[in-house]
């Protein structure tokens, strides 16, 4: 697994120094609730080896997820993009590992005053945008088995590991679709030689496979990452 998040490796040494002492490593478990639709958001992630995800529950309690965010990314962009609310969103720690925390007004007077931090923040922004419109397209157009193989592949770029600690109950609720439908998908690509999957645990066999049976999604998304942000990160991959 990676050993940095790639948006803070892509600071100046100045930078980063100058932002040490508002941020602190903190350790996140699967299913943690990282913020409440309508709470302001005071603190925001860098994963490091864990993976979140931004969701959203209807009125009837079902939950999709709308955003993922992984070593590449960060969590909490509202802090700084003129609200301190969401309204909507909820953030869920999906698979347990490292991150670092820092606080929001301190990356908000950073984004203010600072054109490098600005700069980095907007991109990815841009990227986080992306990959929203991408995945609202996706559930509406694609087939259950092409969305978990591009789920998959997804959470393996963002965690640099084939070995994934998820279960078909949480990824039925990221896709939002019935624990029934996840189980079947699996089983098909697991049948293809693609996944190994046991109770709470999927292993990637064949990259190369899964990528063939994902929809078009997931190197849409790379490339549109890639192009927004490579500048800043190539450094640190």
């Amino acid at each position: 697994m990676s050993s940095e998040n790639r948006l803070l490796a892509a600071l100046s040494p100045e930078l980063s120094e100058k932002l040490a002492p508002c941020m602190k490593r903190v350790l996140l478990h699967q299913g943690e609730r990282l913020h409440d639709a309508g709470e302001t958001i005071e603190d925001i992630y860098f994963p490091i080896d864990c993976l979140l995800s931004i969701t959203i529950t209807m009125s009837d309690g079902s939950t999709a997820e709308t955003g993922l965010v992984g070593n590449r990314e960060m969590l909490g962009v509202n802090a700084f993009m003129g609200g301190n609310e969401t309204t909507q969103t909820e953030y869920t720690v999906q698979v347990a590992g490292s991150a670092i925390k820092a606080k929001a007004r301190a990356i908000r007077k950073g984004f203010d005053s600072n054109p490098e931090l600005r700069s980095i923040l907007l991109r990815y922004t841009q990227a986080l945008i992306a990959q929203i419109s991408q995945t609202a397209a996706c559930n509406r157009l694609h087939v259950l088995e092409q969305r978990l193989a591009r789920w998959l592949l997804e959470s393996q770029d963002r965690l640099n590991s084939d070995n994934l600690m998820l279960t078909q109950e949480f990824i039925a609720d990221m896709l939002g679709v019935r624990r029934a439908g996840v189980t079947q998908a699996a089983q098909k690509l697991q049948e293809n030689g693609l996944i190994e999957y046991k109770r709470g645990h999927v292993h990637i066999l064949n990259q190369q496979g899964l990528e063939a049976a994902a929809c078009e999604c997931f190197t849409t998304l790379r490339e549109e990452y890639d192009r927004l942000l490579e500048n800043k990160q190539k450094a640190c991959r």
